[in-house]
């Protein structure tokens, strides 16, 4: 079992980083083993619209989305990170989620479980976290829950607040952690 926790920040060991870390070494704790895709750290183009996918079913464009698609076809379970830029997911997120778009004609994602954890500042948490669980559901993928964390500057998040009632972001990303763990494993 792998859990692949990929973060869409620009911004690196950022909140979302510090909540995909608690996510994934929720993970471990179930059994799994974890990777971790850093968006601060590839260069992902966006999709150019190239159509070469419809014909060969993978992307043509080279850049570090080639080490993704290897790292997605090996993971059991699959956390995407995110933080809310004018109530949507980064550029870097968008980017990646386009360019798996190669990935949808064969259905490589179908049948593994999902998360969403969101970092924000104030608000525009629901609707990114439901725009990742609707990329989600339209790649296949089974939905097993998403994390909140609320915070600006690095490291709020070791003491903000989660999206649920008395929850800590922390906690919310290591129960994201389990959730996807435990999903993975009953759909294997």
């Amino acid at each position: 079992m792998k859990i692949l926790g990929i973060t869409c920040s620009p911004r690196k060991n950022g909140n979302t980083e510090i909540l995909m870390h608690q996510a994934l070494d929720a993970a471990a704790k179930e059994g799994c083993a974890t990777e971790i895709f850093r968006a601060s750290e590839k260069d992902v183009a966006p999709c150019d619209a190239c159509g070469t996918c419809f014909e060969t079913g993978s992307c043509a464009i080279r850049d570090d989305m080639q080490q993704l698609y290897g790292m997605l076809d090996g993971a059991d379970g699959v956390i995407f990170g995110t933080p809310v830029y004018f109530g949507s997911v980064s550029a870097q997120g968008k980017a990646i989620m386009d360019r798996m778009f190669a990935l949808l004609q064969r259905r490589a994602l179908k049948g593994k479980a999902a998360g969403a954890l969101v970092v924000t500042r104030r608000v525009g948490a629901i609707q990114t976290r439901s725009l990742i669980y609707s990329f989600c559901i339209a790649q296949g993928m089974i939905v097993a829950g998403g994390a909140i964390g609320y915070g600006r500057e690095i490291g709020d998040v070791l003491t903000g607040v989660g999206g649920g009632i008395d929850m800590s972001a922390m906690e919310e990303s290591r129960m994201l952690g389990v959730s996807v763990a435990r999903l993975a494993q009953k759909l294997r």
